[in-house]
């Protein structure tokens, strides 16, 4: 960094990516500092500058740069590597430490808190998002954890044998039952149901999870702010929940009928082939560490299905355009996969986009917000 780009830098004041600091602070608010950066996004930590951006400078730069080394290294775990650099401002020192996103969240201090940055300032993190940072990480998968309030009790032993019979082919004695479901990860070694387990084969998945649902709703027109003329909570085993919802959808989706050698012929105005795909990756892509459902909104101009959370890890709208994704939810979505419901070459978005682009010559909506994940399906 230069002088200029120093004083632009000065000039727009601590945010996201910029911290100041008049002096360099003690071990514990250096660590703080450190580890916000490396959970969020990666930044800069300016040391001597004022919050107010009065340059004051530091004094042995050498010495500072050792002891931050030193607190990246021994009091953030894992450790952080950090790239110091110096600019020298009308004789007065000033220190850039660069902290990159880290490759190993979540980190924490010494102490054991772990910090993110939230706008210009560092704070510590809810357990949800350490919970997320751990999933993003691919440290874990969230679906994996078990269910506090589960037991063994709580899943449907008899639809899991009917699972296991259609879509594995095997029809295991009743004392080999609970191997199958803990290499299927249903399960954990000591008989604890899985987010996954308790979704797909809990006798009542939202009395345990409330909010792992879609809500269903149509709206006479065309924004928002209309209050819907009918409204589903449509709840139960994962399954349930696909099926209800292409329910829900042909309620009010026209269907063109055509009279062809004498028998009547279906067209829909829009192929349910579009809709299966979409539902089937809002339940096996969304973010179940957020404590929302999955709306599904079916307007007059358009069909939207919203999804919490942001895109997982490296996935962008773009690179979902040819192909590429990566499953937040491997266990569900390998449960999916023995249903032959997704497939492991990340097809469904570009089908998705070419069907409706033959049937309607008209494109998708794709957004993703730090909230959700909006894909909209424009009607006729």
């Amino acid at each position: 960094m230069d002088k200029l780009e120093l004083q632009e830098r000065i000039l727009k004041g601590e945010n996201l990516h910029t911290e100041f600091k008049e002096s360099l602070p003690d071990n514990e608010t250096l660590a703080k500092s450190i580890v916000c950066f490396a959970n969020t996004d990666g930044g800069q930590l300016i040391i001597g500058v004022s919050d107010s951006g009065n340059i004051t400078g530091v004094g042995d730069s050498d010495e500072a740069v050792r002891k931050i080394d030193d607190v990246a290294f021994n009091r953030c775990e894992p450790p952080i590597s950090i790239l110091p650099e110096t600019v020298d401002m009308d004789s007065k020192i000033v220190l850039i430490i660069n902290i990159p996103k880290g490759e190993q969240r979540p980190y924490r201090t010494k102490s054991g808190l772990y910090y993110i940055r939230s706008g210009n300032r560092c704070r510590q993190a809810s357990w949800q998002e350490v919970r997320r940072l751990y999933q993003t990480s691919e440290s874990i998968y969230y679906d994996e954890t078990p269910i506090s309030k589960a037991s063994f009790t709580t899943l449907d032993i008899e639809y899991l044998k009917d699972f296991l019979g259609k879509y594995l082919g095997i029809s295991p004695e009743e004392s080999l039952i609970e191997n199958y479901l803990k290499n299927l990860k249903v399960i954990t070694h000591n008989k604890k149901p899985t987010l996954a387990g308790t979704l797909f084969f809990g006798k009542n998945p939202q009395q345990l999870i409330p909010f792992a649902k879609i809500i269903a709703a149509y709206i006479p027109g065309k924004d928002i702010s209309i209050p819907p003329s009918d409204r589903k909570d449509l709840e139960g085993k994962i399954p349930d929940i696909l099926e209800n919802s292409l329910k829900f959808l042909r309620l009010y989706l026209k269907e063109e009928h055509r009279i062809k050698s004498f028998k009547a012929e279906s067209y829909p105005e829009i192929p349910e082939e579009v809709f299966r795909e979409c539902i089937v990756n809002a339940v096996a892509h969304r973010d179940y560490t957020i404590n929302a459902s999955i709306r599904l909104f079916i307007f007059e101009d358009r069909i939207e299905i919203r999804t919490p959370g942001k895109l997982p890890n490296t996935v962008t709208i773009e690179n979902m355009k040819v192909s590429i994704h990566v499953p937040r939810n491997p266990v569900i979505y390998n449960l999916l996969n023995k249903m032959g419901m997704v497939t492991d070459v990340g097809s469904g978005v570009p089908r998705v986009i070419k069907i409706i682009k033959e049937k309607l010559n008209k494109e998708i909506g794709l957004n993703s917000t730090e909230a959700e994940f909006i894909l909209s399906i424009p009607r006729m």
